[in-house]
């Protein structure tokens, strides 16, 4: 139970010797200081739901929309237009030289028969102009004569070759068509290819070597392909140069089967 007494009669009590309690008053809240000769900020209101959505629309880019100045979009987009311009005039996958005899002075009339019409090798990566002089080549020359292929005139090799911008290899076109071309012309009795990578151009295929090498091809004309191990690897692993000379004995083997049907 409160009193309300006014400030005669609180005198009044005070006098008897009657304390009177009361609540004290409420203080205003002291302002928040300001600095000086600068009035104080007035206060913010608060912000409507439409004005809140029209603020967040304006902060953040609807999905999909560039962010940026029409001068720096459109020249995004002619940097793009242009990269992919360059991407598809730029030359793909590899390239096959012109077959180029072996042994073009070996004698026909003394050509074992086994040996057949004549025989394709295809490689990777190797020397155009003398790919029997170097190390890798020296070796593919004892593999080629111990069968016997140095007496064949028509033991051709044709070598593969990364494109290059602006300096297109002479003779050499791209490796499917330069394939098909020489099987027309030389019609082989049996295509060696040697080396993963002119395993996957020659037969088409993304299977690892040692599946390529354990079964005998037919390309899409009929000509039967062995592959094996490119020259400059058995440089490498000597240990494989066995496993190789099973592969070579293989494609005899698939050239002298032809040979006495």
């Amino acid at each position: 139970m409160s009193l309300n007494l006014d400030a005669r009669q609180r005198a009044m009590l005070q006098e008897m010797g009657i304390t009177v309690w009361a609540p004290p008053a409420a203080r205003p809240a002291p302002a928040a200081p300001c600095a000086p000769d600068q009035p104080a900020p007035p206060a913010a209101a608060a912000p409507t739901t439409g004005a809140v959505a029209a603020t967040h629309a304006t902060a953040r880019p609807a999905p999909g929309i560039d962010a940026r100045t029409p001068a720096a979009s459109a020249a995004s987009a002619a940097s793009a237009a242009s990269a992919a311009s360059a991407a598809s005039a730029a030359p793909a996958g590899l390239l096959l030289r012109a077959p180029q005899a072996l042994y073009p002075q070996a004698n026909p009339a003394a050509t074992p028969a086994e040996l057949g019409a004549g025989w394709l090798v295809v490689l990777e990566s190797h020397p155009a102009n003398q790919p029997l002089a170097d190390d890798a080549g020296k070796l593919l020359d004892n593999m080629l004569r111990a069968m016997r292929l140095h007496r064949h005139p028509r033991t051709y090799l044709a070598t593969l070759a990364r494109p290059a911008p602006g300096l297109p290899a002479e003779g050499a076109q791209p490796a499917a068509a330069g394939l098909q071309q020489s099987l027309d012309t030389l019609r082989p009795s049996l295509v060696l290819v040697l080396g993963l990578g002119a395993a996957r151009v020659v037969l088409d295929s993304r299977e690892p070597l040692g599946r390529l090498r354990a079964n005998v091809h037919h390309l899409a004309d009929g000509t039967p392909a062995v592959v094996s191990y490119d020259p400059a690897y058995l440089l490498r692993a000597p240990e494989a140069k066995a496993a190789a000379w099973a592969d070579l004995c293989r494609a005899l083997a698939v050239v002298r089967r032809s040979v006495t049907a």
